[in-house]
Formats: structure tokens, sequence, C-alpha cells
């Protein structure tokens, strides 16, 4: 309830996070059927990065502003959608960029001041419904959805130091809601251990076709740094894993400092 991601927005893991979404997205879309998009944990839907508290941070000069400059070519499609939206959008305003008719969105927050603002920002898009409810029990509640094909976005604060264990029991029980959805968890990598320890626990969990996709800035030495992070997926479309080891190389090619231990990995964590 304390967490404002506005003041981290457009930093290296939104970018990384979002530019993986902005794909899986596309992906859904290549099919002719509708989809449903959920997303549990989703902000206040976009930010200003030139008014506080984005200028607080400067979080987004190392991340999304570096980016843009650049301008790598395997991240043309999120790198379009943030151009022409405006301002830096979190999850549900990219994903809401890529729905199309018959499409639905639904986004949790439970925060009331980014809920209010998530609100507004859809209040005339009858195919995004926003919920003031815990992100946890959306997974139980609005699974599985009418619409055959779903994208579930899991993007916790990680506030409480359970926040690892309430991930993998949320994947299990979304999982078990909704077998064949597209479910796609980031998670920070900064505790090692507490990584580790979560991807074991998914590897034990019997859910099949799991993949991670993770980037780190830096050997992860220093549990108070965000040294990376990480994206696991479950059921991930056709050629997720050769698209998000190209997408994540060059994100790093682009905003990579040369700090010992940086690198890309993309792992199956289970096969199908």
């Amino acid at each position: 309830m304390n967490y404002r991601h506005a003041f981290h927005a457009g930093n290296f893991a939104d970018c990384m996070k979002h530019a993986l979404l902005v794909w899986l997205l596309e992906s859904l879309a290549r099919k002719p059927a509708p989809f449903f998009v959920l997303d549990t944990h989703a902000g206040a839907g976009h930010y200003e990065l030139d008014a506080l508290p984005a200028t607080r941070t400067q979080e987004a000069r190392a991340g999304i502003l570096r980016l843009l400059d650049a301008d790598p070519e395997p991240l043309a499609p999120y790198l379009t959608l943030v151009r022409r939206l405006g301002v830096y959008p979190g999850s549900p305003s990219l994903t809401e960029a890529l729905l199309r008719p018959g499409d639905r969105l639904a986004c949790c927050e439970l925060h009331p001041e980014d809920g209010s603002e998530l609100k507004h920002l859809f209040a005339r898009n009858p195919a995004v419904a926003v919920h003031r409810r815990d992100g946890w029990e959306a997974l139980r509640g609005l699974l599985p959805p009418k619409q055959k094909r779903a994208l579930i976005l899991i993007d916790p604060p990680y506030e409480r130091p359970d926040e690892f264990d309430a991930l993998a029991k949320g994947l299990a029980m979304g999982h078990s809601r909704f077998p064949t959805g597209v479910f796609a968890a980031w998670y920070p990598i900064k505790r090692l251990a507490q990584v580790r320890q979560f991807l074991t626990a998914m590897r034990d969990s019997g859910i099949k076709d799991i993949v991670t996709a993770e980037f780190l800035l830096r050997e992860p030495l220093d549990p108070s740094r965000l040294n990376g992070c990480g994206l696991l997926t479950i059921n991930p479309p056709f050629q997720f894993e050769e698209q998000a080891h190209e997408i994540l190389a060059a994100l790093l090619g682009a905003i990579g400092t040369g700090e010992r231990g940086q690198g890309v990995a993309v792992t199956r964590l289970a096969d199908e």
C-alpha cells in the first residue's frame, strides 16, 4: 500500500519488463480470437518523467531516456508505443494501446491515489475494467475469463518479506484456475538466495512449460540494490525464448554500464 511506482517509472527494470510485455501482447494479437489481460498490480497507468516524483530519483535517465536515444531495433515495437503515448506508459497503458475490438483488460490496484488515477485514465474505455481489489485475490476471482486466451501479468511491489512466497502460491493457484493462460511474473534480483528459492519452488511445483528471462546490470552481491530483474513466464508463446534473448541483449547493449557480472539469461525451468 505504501509503494508508489512513480518514483521508479522508466528505470531499467521497467524497460525490461515492458519490452517483453509488448512482445507477449503482440504475439497474442497474431491470432484473431479475442484475449483477456489481467494486470494484478497495475499502478497508476502512466507517469510524467519530467515532474515529481520521477525527477527526484532520476532513474529514467539511465533507463528509458537512454534507450530512446540508442533506439535498438529489437525494441522498436515497445519504443514506438512509448513515443506515441507521450508519457511513460505503465503496463495498463501499453496493454490498452494494443487491445483490439473484443479484447479486454482488467486492472487491479489497491493504493487509493494510484487507483483513482487509473480509473480516471480509463473512464471512457469500456474494454478496460479497473478494480480496487487485492491482486492475489483477483487471481481467484477473475480467472478463468470468458475469453479462452489470456495474459496474466503479476508485478507486486515486493514490500513484504514473504512476497516471493506469495508469488509462487499465486502462480500455482492462478494456473490451477486457468492452466492454458500465459502467466508473466516480474521479480527483482536483490538477494540471490531469495530468487533461487523461488525458482526452485516453481521448478518443483509440477507446472509445465516455464521459462525465465533475466537481466543483470551488475553481479547480485548487494541486497540493498536492484541489481537486476527477471520475468518468469508460464506457457510462453512460440519463439518467446529466442525473441526474449534478442530483446534483452539489445537492452543491455543500449543501457549497460560495463559493470562486472552484467548479462542476460533465458532459461527453460520446466519443459512442456
